[in-house]
């Protein structure tokens, strides 16, 4: 007898839709199988064995996160293959920090009215992220809340786990005054601070469509473009050097966030002339009239990710990220955390 509910769907939701959305979305799904998956997605569980031979003393890593508002742009837009990408860059990155190699990740998309299609599309983005970082999709939730959220609205979520062999977990502990710090560049405003963005740019009743030479495409795809994955260049980098530190800038931008991989007694001195910020944040900015600080402090500025390493290091670190990464300044002694000069 197949599985459905008159009554259920009366209440306004669809089981039946979730079982077609599971099957379109099992193909998005295909594309991220590696080594250690041992269960097919629509189990109760995510099962996967690591493979942990030449590790001495295996760390499990976990990261969660979500898109945040960004997603109205992509209501706004209906485009929504790309926030799967955000979703998993804000778990990825965080891990990838401590030298982690994500191994597998979850989802959780909440929707006001389950529309097949619309979620396979939503997963395809998420599976893409997962390719891009190395880690198997290994299973999620898709959750219709009618009368909770509007038909078309939705939310994205997720979570992953990673591992890193204890002896190589990145540290602050060898970091000292005279490591440089390399920018590891951005795709844009990434996946924070868009309150803040819709304000300005009054996305609900703003032309997304209307292409900008200034931003050199429509605001809409400005404001879409997925948030960078920086896994892999990292991973690279720490087979060719000893990586200090490592930073994800999201929310909080410099101000918070390059300080959480910096021991006492030492400041991360940024030359803000070096730094390679688009467009996009100018535009915010002067239109917002929003002051510096308060940039630096919310947006990442065109640098997704920080990397510290030894002076002697910073050439062979650049070539082995091999993402366009460039030095923007130094570590020196004082207890300031961030300066800009």
């Amino acid at each position: 007898m197949r599985s459905f509910s008159d009554s259920y769907r009366a209440a306004g939701v669809n089981i039946e839709a979730g079982y077609e959305g599971v099957k379109l979305m099992k193909e998005h799904v295909a594309r991220t199988m590696i080594p250690g998956v041992v269960s097919d997605i629509g189990g109760f569980g995510g099962l996967f064995a690591p493979q942990l031979a030449g590790m001495t003393e295996p760390v499990l890593v976990s990261g969660t996160d979500g898109v945040g508002t960004k997603i109205r742009i992509a209501q706004l837009m209906d485009k929504h293959d790309t926030v799967g990408i955000d979703c998993v860059a804000m778990c990825v990155n965080d891990i990838i920090c401590c030298g982690a190699k994500p191994l597998f990740f979850l989802d959780y998309i909440a929707i006001g009215k389950n529309e097949p299609e619309k979620v396979a599309t939503l997963v395809s983005g998420v599976a893409e992220g997962c390719v891009q970082s190395g880690c198997a999709l290994i299973g999620g939730e898709t959750a219709e809340h009618p009368g909770m959220m509007a038909a078309d609205d939705y939310d994205l979520a997720g979570f992953s786990v990673g591992i890193v062999d204890k002896p190589k977990v990145i540290d602050h502990s060898t970091m000292t005054a005279g490591d440089v710090i390399l920018a590891l560049p951005s795709s844009g405003i990434h996946s924070n601070g868009y309150s803040l963005v819709r304000k300005v740019f009054n996305v609900e009743h703003a032309n997304l469509e209307l292409y900008s030479e200034e931003l050199g495409s429509t605001l809409g795809e400005a404001l879409l473009a997925p948030t960078r994955i920086y896994v892999k260049p990292v991973l690279r980098c720490m087979e060719a050097v000893t990586v200090k530190g490592v930073s994800h800038i999201t929310g909080g931008g410099f101000f918070e966030n390059i300080p959480r991989c910096l021991p006492d007694g030492l400041t991360a001195k940024i030359e803000k002339a070096a730094l390679q910020t688009q467009p996009i944040f100018h535009m915010l900015q002067k239109l917002g009239n929003i002051p510096e600080h308060d940039m630096f402090n919310t947006y990442n500025m065109g640098v997704g990710m920080a990397v510290i390493v030894a002076k002697e290091d910073a050439d062979r670190a650049i070539a082995a990220l091999d993402c366009g990464a460039y030095v923007i300044g130094e570590i020196v002694e004082g207890d300031e955390r961030v300066t800009l000069w």
